[in-house]
């Protein structure tokens, strides 16, 4: 029954996390799915920027530069909030490559809509949870118990098409900076992806305390029922 008891936390946990993840850049700009920045210079000249992507936009960071020994500092800004996404001019200024507008487009960044509908339904699973402790002799807990892992299992697959995708967009994009940008841009992973790895872990966990609560449940109400009858 410990997992079955665990289960309501792992579930608001996994909400939490992917909470975070959904509200990352631009509105929340430390938490991203990846960033790129860059740091050139010549004689003369230097510079750095870099970007924060999220969910529903990107967030850039103060760019910095330095011609013949005068510092010069750009204030950052960040998009609007919006699904599908689409890159201006500034991103190619502070990256210095035109070739990231051809990789980060409206299509590509659509497919970040899988977090947020894993939110809502990590959400809805953690509310049917909190009935799983409700432990009436009757075995009325038992209903909650399947509903929480029915909405459970849409969560933790949800989960894991969004975890997926965050991949397979990230490693897209490092692969296409790589080959056009030739090392001027790099690429680091962001904390949002490993987020929606642990609320995925988390959801997947939580299916398990759900189903030992259907089958401790009725097991109660089994053994009940047989002592009534030897009655």
């Amino acid at each position: 029954m410990f997992l079955a008891n665990f289960a309501p936390f792992l579930f608001f946990s996994a909400f939490v996390l992917l909470l975070l993840v959904t509200l990352s850049a631009p509105i929340i700009d430390p938490i991203y799915l990846f960033r790129l920045s860059t740091s050139v210079g010549t004689t003369g000249a230097s510079g750095k920027g870099g970007i924060n992507f999220g969910v529903f936009g990107y967030c850039i960071s103060d760019l910095s530069t330095t011609i013949v020994g005068i510092d010069k500092t750009s204030n950052g800004r960040c998009s609007k909030p919006r699904l599908g996404y689409t890159l201006d001019s500034n991103v190619s200024r502070v990256l210095g490559t035109s070739g990231i507008t051809d990789v980060i487009g409206r299509v590509t960044t659509a497919v970040f809509i899988l977090n947020p509908i894993a939110t809502g339904l990590a959400f809805i699973a953690f509310f049917f949870s909190l009935f799983m402790l409700r432990k009436g002799a009757n075995g009325t807990a038992r209903l909650p118990s399947f509903l929480t892992f029915g909405v459970g299992v849409l969560a933790a697959l949800a989960a894991t098409a969004a975890f997926v995708g965050n991949i397979v967009i990230v490693a897209i994009v490092r692969r296409r900076i790589r080959d056009d940008a030739g090392g001027a841009v790099n690429m680091t992973w962001g904390n949002g992806v490993w987020m929606t790895l642990a609320a995925m872990v988390a959801l997947w966990l939580a299916l398990i305390g759900a189903m030992c609560g259907i089958c401790g449940f009725g097991g109660h109400r089994r053994r009940r029922t047989t002592t009534t009858a030897t009655y």
